[in-house]
């Protein structure tokens, strides 16, 4: 035990010694991480609560699908593009939202818990249809098992993106402290990548570190990790610098990494405008806000294009030799290649590639010939050839 620890740290630690249940320990838990110092002399400790603290959600989770059984759980098939969910308190504006900028029927009203279960709606933009999906307001203690928040919270997991709904009426700093709770706690990470640490186990040859020199601590105690795991034989390459705390979020699989926005509504209400200040203040250099008001329909279609570059889509055009292209556009993921496209298409055209042309953002000139792996940019036009 560091003896520099605080006094708010020793006392989070008594609490979490006279914890009965699950939900206590991890209320707990979270106190002495948020108090403990940041420093190298306490980099094990953090290690340790964050493992603790692993070890208790999956155990909560777990407790919880037991004692849910055969019930009721929600699940939203994924469609169109991208799936984006649109979360928030109760009472934040989603249902307004989701009404004013997709095809799905809402029943708004001026009063907490409208939605009981998530609604899906399909937005068009840019000719791409995207998939918002509104889900039910989180209410504080959500990812600890109150109301449907584990429910809630998986939806919110399995989707592509999120949009963050806040009342700029009411103080929206403090909400986007509980939800950032919510999501920290059920293992979401918001704006964030995953750490480029490569595992590839292997049937024997224990373990072998490639890129030692990136890992900013000691190797010793990435082993240690690596054992609890239960990982005792594979390659792993760690690709750039990470510290333990990186290193341990690379391994823990609980872990999703999403994109996520900020949408401030109610922006016409009193007060509004200096609660969008402090709300830029406080969030504007991690999150994208984007202020619009749904009952009166202001700035919607700003709100349409940030939901657009949300969703992480590129529009890629097709054509056949001597004629023009191909409408609609294909939807596919930033980054994908031409061969991707030609499976799109139809198997054969994979099968049997020979080569492409390409116009657009992605080449040098019109009609340059490239191969399969050949990165695509929004807005180009791809000719396939095969044999």
């Amino acid at each position: 035990m560091p003896t520099n620890v605080t006094i708010e740290y020793l006392k989070a630690e008594e609490e979490y010694k006279e914890a009965k249940t699950i939900p206590q320990k991890i209320r707990a838990l979270e106190k002495m991480y948020a108090t403990v110092p940041k420093h190298k002399g306490t980099e094990k400790l953090r290690l340790q609560i964050k493992r603790k603290l692993s070890e208790l959600r999956k155990e909560l989770e777990k407790q919880q699908s037991q004692r849910k059984g055969g019930g009721y759980s929600f699940s939203v098939r994924k469609e169109g593009a991208a799936q984006i969910v649109l979360v928030g308190l109760p009472n934040v504006g989603k249902s307004s939202i989701l009404g004013r900028i997709t095809n799905a029927e809402v029943e708004s009203a001026d009063y907490p818990f409208t939605t009981v279960e998530p609604i899906p709606g399909m937005m068009h933009h840019k000719d791409v249809q995207i998939q918002l999906v509104e889900v039910p307001g989180l209410v504080e203690g959500a990812s600890l098992g109150k109301g449907m928040g584990t429910q809630l919270l998986s939806v919110i997991r399995n989707a592509d993106a999120i949009a963050i709904v806040v009342d700029l009426s009411q103080d929206p700093v403090k909400q986007m402290e509980i939800l950032l709770r919510e999501f920290e706690r059920a293992g979401i990470k918001l704006n964030k990548r995953r750490p480029r640490v490569e595992i590839k186990r292997t049937a024997s040859g224990g373990i072998i570190i490639n890129g030692q020199e990136n890992i900013k601590g000691e190797v010793s105690e990435v082993m240690r990790m690596l054992r609890e795991e239960k990982i005792h034989s594979a390659e792993i390459t760690v690709k750039e610098e990470v510290t333990l705390e990186e290193f341990a979020d690379a391994l823990d699989e609980s872990l999703v990494w999403k994109r996520a926005i900020i949408i401030a509504n109610k922006g016409d209400a009193p007060g509004s405008r200096e609660n969008y200040k402090k709300l830029v203040k406080a969030y504007g250099d991690r999150f994208k806000i984007v202020p619009v008001s749904a009952g009166k329909g202001i700035k919607l279609e700003e709100l349409k294009e940030e939901l657009f570059k949300l969703a992480d889509v590129i529009r890629v055009f097709t054509k056949s030799p001597g004629e023009d292209p191909a409408y609609p556009p294909i939807p596919m993921r930033r980054g994908a290649t031409v061969i991707e496209v030609a499976k799109k298409v139809h198997k054969d055209f994979a099968e049997n590639f020979k080569y492409a042309r390409v116009w657009g953002k992605s080449v040098k000139f019109p009609g340059q010939r490239v191969g399969a792996d050949h990165v695509l940019e929004d807005g180009d036009i791809v000719e396939i050839h095969a044999r």
